[in-house]
């Protein structure tokens, strides 16, 4: 008998633990896709002369991410861990690749950053919102 009393007991103190495991922020859709979609942003601005990134928008942004984090329930140092992390980097690299391939980008064609940069302005899309054609 003294065996259930002691799962139960574990049990009661293991399942609230359980509630408050948070996933890793690259889990975290609104966070990681925001970052993502600032990230595209931002390479298209940087291969495309005729467009630029609007970095004060992408800036505030950030900082909104942020304070959701936090009130998710991330510490500072967590999120920094996240946004340091080279393995992170290295998948949002891959990732931001990924789609310029499909949308016919090549880093060999700096004219195909404008097509596409020019494109996501026209549709107002989650990239272009953070570009602005100069």
């Amino acid at each position: 008998m003294c065996g259930v009393k002691t799962i139960a007991l574990l049990t009661c103190v293991a399942l609230p633990a359980m509630a408050e495991a948070k996933p890793p922020l690259r889990d975290v859709k609104e966070i990681d896709d925001e970052l993502y979609y600032i990230g595209i942003a931002n390479e298209i601005s940087e291969y495309c002369p005729s467009i630029s990134g609007r970095r004060l928008k992408a800036i505030g942004v950030m900082w909104g991410l942020k304070s959701k984090a936090n009130k998710l329930g991330y510490s500072d140092s967590e999120i920094r861990a996240y946004v340091d992390s080279d393995a992170e980097k290295d998948r949002m690299r891959a990732k931001g690749e990924q789609y310029l391939g499909r949308h016919g980008v090549s880093y060999d064609d700096p004219n195909s950053f404008c097509t596409l940069g020019r494109a996501e302005i026209e549709r107002n899309s989650a990239i272009g919102v953070y570009l602005r054609a100069n």
